[in-house]
């Protein structure tokens, strides 16, 4: 069945699904395939829990003509979307960036949605299967789309920028995240560098943070809206406080300003607020709402977010990590005038040749800060790529390596904390989340 032909009946029935176990009434299944498992021999389970059809590309899981059947499921549910993006004459904000995305999309959501019908991305289902649902979930009511892309190889986001076309596009920041994929820091630049050329050739906008020199070096397109410190930019701003919320002045390029006093933790999140003031002052959102919908804005899905337990304070960032976010997040942490610190630190991936140098530079900041000051009290720090890095030097700062996290957790049952500020942090596959119970 080709695409002019599904889209109508996506019309009929615009809700798609591509998780077996989860089937909304009157919903679209499409039979994707992963590493460990092939939806086609769910296809059937699917029509039975309540799906109206089934998008296959197995002939041997063809059940009737409620099963359509195509070359390439993972491909027909990008061609749809791009199909549908093509129909909806609405404009698109496109972003990525090693840093941020996902809460500078929230943010941007949060701005744009005070005056706009808009639809973002859930979550960070940001790649080659998100941004397609993403887009399928527009209609006709979505004023503004707002659109998180994600990459781990090179072509990524070009190919992402070829189903949403985007007509507004913003990159956080660049720096050294899956370098094993990228293969170099100089493949994460020109990839990510994809968004702003597919921008140009749709003769559309990009937002730019004109404090970033790689940023400004990457943007060559007619029509770009800048961001930041300076004061020639469209929207700046200065950090007043970061003790441990954010609180920022911005000013529009009316001159209209306002300090924004936010639930985000750590100096980094300027530009992340910067830039959704950027796009929604673009987009006529006055600076009242832009405001309130920054101060309103509170993160989750362990992404900086403060917990009080009954003895302790935990600042938990365990969402993910890489030598950027690391750095910055562990730089802001030590700077804060608390007493009794104690990072917990996980593993790095998918740095490849450059794993041991970058843990190692943490190590350096962590032992500096040790010789220094007093606050820090302990650090942990948990994974094989840390070992690798962690050597006798080390162990004198009252820094103390542990395999994995169940180690950490026996070590956390068998020690008494008080009045201390744990700072938690690591790549996702670390799950150091789990300790946040074992601290009491």
């Amino acid at each position: 069945m080709k695409i002019p032909a599904i889209y109508k009946i996506f019309l009929k029935y615009p809700v798609i699904t591509t998780d077996s176990r989860n089937i909304p009434k009157d919903s679209i299944f499409f039979a994707l395939k992963g590493a460990n498992f092939d939806g086609n021999n769910f296809a059937e389970t699917a029509l039975k829990s309540g799906a109206l059809y089934a998008v296959i590309d197995n002939p041997n899981a063809y059940i009737s003509d409620k099963t359509i059947l195509v070359d390439d499921t993972l491909k027909t549910l990008q061609s749809l979307a791009a199909y549908h993006r093509k129909q909806l004459n609405l404009p698109i904000v496109a972003l990525t960036g090693t840093n941020g995305k996902t809460t500078t999309k929230e943010l941007i959501n949060a701005v744009l949605s005070t005056q706009y019908k808009t639809q973002a991305t859930q979550g960070n289902l940001n790649n080659h299967i998100g941004v397609p649902l993403t887009i399928l979930s527009f209609d006709k009511s979505t004023e503004i789309g707002i659109i998180e892309m994600g990459a781990n190889h090179p072509g990524e986001i070009e190919e992402l920028c070829n189903i949403a076309q985007p007509n507004f596009g913003l990159i956080t920041n660049i720096g050294k995240a899956h370098l094993e994929g990228f293969g170099s820091f100089e493949g994460v630049i020109k990839t990510k560098n994809e968004l702003y050329q597919s921008i140009i050739q749709n003769n559309g906008t990009i937002f730019y943070n004109s404090d970033n020199t790689i940023l400004k070096k990457l943007n060559k397109g007619n029509k770009t809206i800048s961001y930041g410190k300076n004061s020639d930019s469209y929207l700046k701003g200065k950090i007043i406080s970061a003790a441990p919320f954010l609180k920022i002045e911005i000013e529009t390029f009316e001159g209209l300003k306002t300090e924004i006093n936010s639930n985000l933790i750590g100096s980094y999140n300027f530009e992340n607020i910067s830039a959704a003031a950027c796009v929604g002052s673009f987009f006529n959102i006055s600076i009242q709402n832009i405001k309130k919908a920054v101060e309103q804005y509170k993160p989750e899905n362990n992404r900086s977010q403060i917990i009080n337990t009954v003895h302790n304070t935990i600042i938990l960032d365990a969402y993910n990590a890489n030598p950027v976010s690391m750095k910055l997040s562990v730089e802001n942490f030590l700077n804060l005038n608390y007493k009794n610190k104690i990072p917990v630190l996980g593993d790095m991936y998918e740095l490849g040749k450059y794993s041991k140098e970058e843990h190692e530079n943490i190590l350096q900041i962590l032992k500096n800060k040790a010789i220094t000051d007093n606050s820090v009290i302990q650090t942990i720090i948990v994974g094989k790529y840390f070992k690798e890095a962690y050597t006798d030097n080390y162990k004198k700062s009252n820094i103390i390596h542990f395999n994995n996290t169940s180690e950490v957790e026996t070590f956390l049952k068998n020690n008494t904390y008080k009045n201390c500020t744990f700072f938690i942090k690591g790549s996702r596959a670390v799950h150091l989340e789990s300790l946040v119970k074992f601290i009491k």
